[in-house]
């Protein structure tokens, strides 16, 4: 299964708490790197270095507006992540199926066991 992005870049991206936290403050919406780094102790460079790793992961992504350069989610490559989540998700649920099948087959057995003593 095929999901355009670089998922091991994303999920390596996604490691630090300080990037998560930038994307969660992206998901209100676009912002600055002033804007960004205003609730962190560290430098804006710092921040621009967490930006760059969110870029190169295809989770940001930032336009030009003359000296500004507002970063926002990268569409692409948050559904990329949530593609492949998903995948997990339906596999999982599959699983979880299968095991109350199971059980439930468990319980119907025992309960045919005991009308019969």
């Amino acid at each position: 299964m095929q999901f355009g992005l670089n998922l091991d870049a994303a999920f390596s991206a996604l490691a630090d708490p300080t990037r998560r936290a930038i994307l969660a403050r992206l998901a209100l919406g676009e912002a600055t790197v002033n804007e960004l780094a205003e609730p962190f102790e560290m430098s804006q460079p710092a921040i621009s270095q967490h930006l760059k790793v969110l870029e190169d992961a295809g989770l940001v992504t930032h336009r030009i507006d003359g000296t500004k350069r507002p970063r926002r989610l990268a569409k692409e490559g948050i559904e990329a992540m949530d593609q492949w989540l998903e995948m997990l998700r339906k596999a999982l649920e599959t699983n979880y199926n299968r095991l109350d099948v199971l059980l439930a087959g468990i319980t119907k057995n025992k309960q045919k066991r005991g009308a019969r003593r």
